[in-house]
């Protein structure tokens, strides 16, 4: 997910006017996620492109992988983690889709630039279930240094509730992708479970791991996760109740916001949200949202570098066809 070698700091804007926002690169085609090393900003498209953005300027590179990367509704291209050391291993992982023998399927695989191409270096972890649609997809090192995973239900309501199944998860795995010894279920990738389908994830600085996720008909979740906990879909959604399940942290109500990409901006989470079409920043404490910037563009993830935020758009929905005609946008707080 979104994350910044450098340090950043509370959100300095409080109201969607408050900001100036610069075009920092268009052209875009349907962007997923957006990461940052050096002054270089790098973001994966879901078509199966990595595009370099410096100074203004665009390169693309096609991820050269095992299995061909599907591009099809919500499936293809989507979440990236730069390795710590990037800037000398030039290591990244990525969440990607294919074809498998069971049908669409997503992957974890790590990848390194080298001779200006990006290429597959390893498989992770291959069968997880996909969907069209629901396919999770989110992708980042914690603090501990493992890599964590987000998957989607894929539209089947037992495989989020099946501690067999990878669909519907937070997973937790080693850089090689094996399960760590102090996860929750010994010998599984699984850290928590009943999730619908998640697209963001990031930590505060004391180290907990929220997750944003979709809900079905409104009643879009963030969750604050804890290892082996049941998050209830598709037995309870939302703010609900139920003996054993973990109720939603925050939620939508009846309306959406359809939450995408997430970070941490100071102890403040910044969400992005494509349904709602705006930024979102949350307040722990009285566990409510607000609202801090909307421009009518679906907003797909969000960068916070020192008092600036960057993101990326995806105007074009995943049940639709054609370009999707997307920016990189930054937003500065008005002196």
């Amino acid at each position: 997910m979104a994350q910044d070698a450098a340090g950043n700091v509370r959100i300095q804007a409080t109201m969607p006017g408050d900001w100036t926002m610069q075009v920092v690169s268009d052209g875009l085609d349907y962007p997923w996620d957006i990461a940052r090393a050096d002054d270089r900003f790098l973001l994966t498209e879901k078509t199966g492109n990595i595009v370099v953005i410096e100074n203004g300027r665009q390169r693309r590179y096609p991820l050269q992988t095992s299995d061909p990367i599907v591009d099809e509704g919500g499936a293809g291209l989507l979440g990236m983690a730069l390795s710590r050391d990037f800037a000398q291993s030039g290591v990244a992982y990525f969440y990607h889709s294919y074809r498998s023998e069971a049908g669409l399927a997503n992957k974890v695989i790590e990848a390194r630039f080298d001779a200006d191409a990006w290429r597959e270096t390893r498989v992770l972890l291959a069968g997880i279930p996909g969907h069209r649609l629901y396919n999770g997809g989110a992708i980042a090192i914690g603090p501990d240094g493992h890599l964590y995973a987000t998957t989607g239900w894929t539209g089947d309501r037992e495989r989020p509730q099946d501690r067999a199944s990878l669909a519907g998860k937070v997973l937790r795995m080693t850089l090689s992708g094996q399960a760590p010894q102090d996860n929750p279920f010994p010998g599984s990738l699984i850290y928590s479970y009943g999730h619908r389908n998640p697209q963001g994830m990031a930590w505060n600085p004391a180290g907990e791991l929220f997750v944003v996720e979709h809900g079905e008909s409104g009643h879009d979740e963030i969750n604050r996760i804890k290892p082996g906990v049941n998050y209830g879909w598709p037995l309870a959604e939302g703010a609900e109740r139920r003996d054993g399940l973990e109720p939603a942290w925050i939620e939508s109500g009846r309306s959406t916001w359809a939450p995408a990409g997430a970070a941490f901006a100071g102890d403040e989470l910044v969400i992005a949200a494509l349904g709602s079409r705006e930024l979102l920043v949350m307040d722990e404490g009285a566990r409510a949202l607000k609202r801090v910037f909307s421009s009518g563009d679906r907003i797909r993830d969000v960068l916070p570098v020192a008092r600036d935020l960057y993101v990326i758009t995806t105007n074009r929905s995943p049940r639709g066809e054609g370009p999707s005609k997307d920016r990189l946008l930054r937003l500065s707080p008005r002196q």
